[in-house]
C-alpha cells in the first residue's frame, strides 16, 4: 500500500479518536507541533526513517521530544504508530491529519506567489477567487517570488492558476519555436 493511503487511515483514525475524546483542536496544535519540529529537524526523521535505528530508540526520541508538549492522545498515537514499525511516515500521518482537519473545519488552504507584497484588496480578491471556487473559508499564504515578472500563481490543493507572465513568454517562446 501506498504511504499517503496509509497515511490518510492513520490520520483519519486519529481524526475521529481526537472527536471522540473531544480533543479535536489540541491534536491538530500537537499535529501542527509535530510537522514544525519535523521540518526544522532533518535529523529527526532521518532518525525515525532510519532501519537501523531501532524501534525502542524512536520512541524514546519521540517520547524525550513529545510526551510533555502534546496531548495524551497525540502521544498514544505516537507510541502505536511507532509500535507498527511505521514511524518513518509520521510526518505524512502529520500533513494528512492537517488536511482532514481543514476539511473538517470547512477551512481551504491556498498560497498566492507574486512579485511584491499583496494589498488589502488584492488579498480579499484571491480570498473571494478561493471561497467561490471551493464554498469554504480561507486560509491564504503569501509567498513572494522575484523569478515572476509580473501576475500570479495561486495554488489551491493541487490545482494551480499560472498568470504571471513568466509562463505566459514561455508559452509565446514555445509558440515560436513550433
Amino acid at each position: 500500500m501506498s504511504v499517503s493511503i496509509v497515511a490518510s487511515r492513520y490520520a483519519k483514525s486519529l481524526i475521529e479518536l481526537a472527536k471522540e475524546q473531544n480533543v479535536l483542536e489540541a491534536v491538530y496544535q500537537d499535529m501542527l507541533l509535530f510537522k514544525d519540529t519535523a521540518d526544522k529537524n532533518r535529523g529527526l526523521m532521518l532518525a525515525l526513517k532510519s532501519p537501523v535505528v531501532r524501534h525502542e530508540k524512536k520512541l524514546n526520541i519521540l517520547k524525550a521530544l513529545f510526551e510533555a508538549r502534546v496531548n495524551p492522545v497525540s502521544y498514544a498515537i505516537f507510541t502505536i504508530i511507532t509500535k507498527k514499525n511505521r514511524e518513518a511516515i509520521l510526518d505524512e500521518i502529520a500533513n494528512e491529519f492537517v488536511k482532514a482537519y481543514n476539511l473538517f473545519q470547512g477551512i481551504q488552504r491556498a498560497t498566492v506567489a507574486t512579485t511584491t507584497p499583496l494589498t488589502d484588496e488584492l488579498r480579499k480578491q484571491f480570498t473571494d477567487i478561493v471561497t467561490a471556487a471551493t464554498g469554504r473559508t480561507v486560509q491564504l499564504a503569501e509567498k513572494i517570488d522575484p523569478n515572476l515578472i509580473g501576475g500570479y500563481v495561486l495554488t489551491i490543493d493541487d490545482r494551480q492558476i499560472d498568470a504571471s507572465l513568466r509562463s505566459r513568454l514561455n508559452e509565446l517562446k514555445l509558440q515560436f519555436v513550433n
